[in-house]
């Protein structure tokens, strides 16, 4: 995939001039002249030192030597109570401090609030972007928690997360890092992220330099494609595509043009987002990226989306059958009949219910109208897989004719691009499921950045080294160090199609892949833990029914979990030891959740977050004792009131779940 890295194009020296800031309760962003940059502060730490940023357009760059036209305007947000239909709070709260930076031919706008601050650029000029400076800067005594892929690869987001001092950050020409981006410095974590991208390409950090006091990571982006083929892999692999005259998996960039995105008319970049928290274990309470992104159009019903869990064939081999033998009608009735009978509200039609995939011919074994009306008659809808390379161009088409069929919804896959123009069609094919009250999981893709207060139809992203991984993981796979991480990472972007519920659990080093009879590494608890512990509105059961009907009293507590909430409150751990919250549920009741990584732990918390008098607490936590396997779980209810002190002693690769109920 080609990309432009920003560092080639724009480059001044430094000699700073403050321009204009925003703050707000102690969380500052601030704005220079002669280069432009900005810097980020909270309570007086420099949290991003100075970093020169920069827009060229049409092969001219308009930041260098930029001049402020008259003063900076700063104004309070209006400070409102945002109802959310589909998020891990019921509302959230917009205002916090904007001010505007007017250069001319572009605008800086920066913006400050109690969960962090953001900056943007707004151009007056049409034509191409040609490149946007956007570069990170991280103190050199900052810990750095990190997601890479190769550069060739932007925009495929499914790799462990890594660790590192900002110190020991070294250049990699062949990968790139992905958002977000947390480091902690001076006991205050930052998440780098973005938010309200239109037509453009994803934010990546290419080249890491030395600047003195701090790293600098410099910006990349995608080209914007020229010429594109469709393609397929015979070997389920990368490195094999084969180009075909249409179908496929991908759609794959065979040659770039020289800019990155297009201005048809005067147009906004991309938020540059850094929440800002106190903890590593708050970043799950900022709404930043939500906020900031462009709202739903004024008067749009969204009332009929249906939130839920979905019991999914794909991951469990068809029922463990493979996926000759399983994919067929009857075992979709089984799945159908099973969520019915659980109260589990979709059932995915994964890979095989299309002819070679081609959504318009259906799988001779896999009667897609059958299955669709008869799930219809038990309440259970059907959200229908397929490659994007099926859909793209045809958006309209496609959501129209399955709507009408009474498909509930899609889930898109294989994107695998971070371009100007896969933003281009995330939007429109959200709008086009919306119009036909169609719901969206976008698998095979880069992390969210708020569309989905656009849309609030589309339910789910991928973007994560999730559970799919073990259908193919080596005996050494350590997959409670990538679940751990992944709540400070890449949740902090927004929901996550990470897919859990795994019944057959090895410990750490006992587990060997298996296609089509896969298990997890860490406890039960550990798997029951993420049902709540991981932000994900659309929800996959992994495992088969055939497994939860073995383990019923697990699974029937892990289908009671919600997947929207009224409130998200951080109780502890950081990206290399564990990760704990709790959630209030649409009822009042509360759900608090816990993992740890490979090291066993005892972790304790407050139940503040409790209202008055006693609840019952129901919890589901690893088993102890010599000889324990990572099957075992205790079961028990206990009696407690708000602020009681909770203690679980996890085991390696453990958790723990607990439903507080009056």
């Amino acid at each position: 995939m080609a990309f432009v890295a920003a560092a080639a194009v724009l480059g001044c020296a430094f000699a700073a001039d403050k321009a204009a800031e925003a703050e707000c309760n102690g969380n500052v962003i601030r704005l220079y002249t002669r280069p432009l940059s900005y810097e980020v502060e909270k309570l007086g730490k420099t949290l991003v030192p100075r970093t020169e940023i920069g827009l060229c357009m049409n092969g001219t760059c308009l930041a260098r030597d930029a001049e402020l036209v008259g003063a900076p305007k700063t104004s309070k947000l209006r400070a409102a109570t945002l109802a959310t239909p589909v998020y891990k709070k019921s509302s959230v709260k917009t205002g916090g401090v904007e001010t505007l930076a007017d250069f001319g031919d572009f605008t800086v706008r920066l913006v400050a609030r109690d969960d962090g601050v953001a900056y943007r650029i707004e151009t007056r000029k049409t034509g191409v972007i040609t490149c946007e400076k956007a570069d990170l800067s991280v103190p050199k005594n900052a810990r750095c928690w990190f997601n890479r892929t190769p550069r060739g690869k932007l925009g495929h987001e499914e790799t462990v997360p890594e660790f590192a001092d900002a110190s020991a950050l070294t250049n990699d020409v062949a990968k790139a890092f992905y958002l977000p981006f947390v480091f902690s410095v001076d006991g205050k974590t930052v998440a780098v992220t973005e938010s309200d991208i239109r037509d453009y390409p994803v934010l990546n950090f290419g080249d890491v330099e030395d600047a003195g006091d701090a790293m600098r990571l410099r910006s990349l982006f995608a080209k914007y494609p020229k010429t594109v083929a469709h393609a397929a892999n015979g070997d389920k692999g990368w490195a094999n595509r084969s180009i075909l005259a249409k179908g496929g998996r991908w759609i794959d960039v065979i040659a770039t043009e020289d800019f990155i995105a297009k201005a048809e008319t005067p147009r906004a970049l991309p938020w540059r987002v850094f929440i800002i928290a106190d903890a590593p274990s708050k970043l799950c309470e900022a709404d930043m990226v939500y906020a900031l992104a462009e709202p739903a159009a004024e008067g749009a019903d969204f009332s009929w989306v249906k939130p839920g869990q979905v019991a999914w064939d794909w991951w469990n081999g068809f029922d463990n059958k493979g996926e000759a033998n399983g994919c067929n009608t009857e075992t979709y009735e089984r799945f159908i009949d099973f969520a019915a009978e659980t109260g589990v509200e979709y059932v995915i039609l994964d890979e095989g219910w299309s002819a070679k995939l081609d959504i318009w011919r259906y799988s001779p074994a896999v009667d897609v109208p059958r299955l669709i009306e008869y799930a219809g008659r038990k309440g259970v809808g059907i959200i229908l897989w397929m490659a994007w390379a099926q859909v793209y161009g045809d958006e309209e088409h496609v959501a129209e004719h399955f709507a009408k069929l009474g498909a509930k919804g899609f889930k898109v896959d294989f994107i695998d691009r971070a371009d100007a123009v896969v933003a281009t069609f995330l939007d429109r094919f959200a709008a086009a499921c919306a119009k036909n009250r169609m719901v969206v999981d976008y698998h095979g893709i880069y992390r969210p950045s708020g569309l989905q207060r656009k849309y609030p139809n589309i339910l789910n992203f991928e973007g994560i080294h999730g559970l799919e991984q073990m259908k193919w993981a080596k005996v050494d796979k350590d997959m409670c160090l990538n679940d751990v991480a992944c709540f400070f990472l890449r949740m902090t972007a927004g929901p996550m199609d990470y897919t859990p519920g795994a019944m057959d659990n090895y410990a750490i080093g006992a587990y060997r892949g298996s296609y089509n009879d896969p298990g997890s590494v860490g406890t039960r608890a550990h798997q029951m833990a993420l049902m709540a512990l991981y932000e994900a509105p659309l929800q996959m059961l992994s495992d088969s029914p055939t497994k939860y009907e073995a383990n019923m009293e697990c699974f029937s507590f892990m289908a009671k979990t919600p997947v929207v909430w009224d409130r998200t409150v951080g109780l502890g751990g950081c990206p290399e030891t564990f990760a704990a919250a709790a959630r209030m549920a649409k009822d009042g009741s509360w759900f608090a959740a816990g993992i740890t990584n490979k090291d066993a732990r005892e972790v304790s918390f407050k139940s503040s977050f409790l209202g008055e008098g006693e609840w019952k607490a129901e919890m589901f936590r690893d088993a102890e004792g010599e000889g324990a396997d990572a099957r075992d779980y205790v079961h028990e209810t206990k009696t407690v009131k708000a602020g009681d002190v909770l203690t679980f002693k996890m085991s390696s690769g453990g958790g723990f779940i607990v439903r507080f109920s009056k």
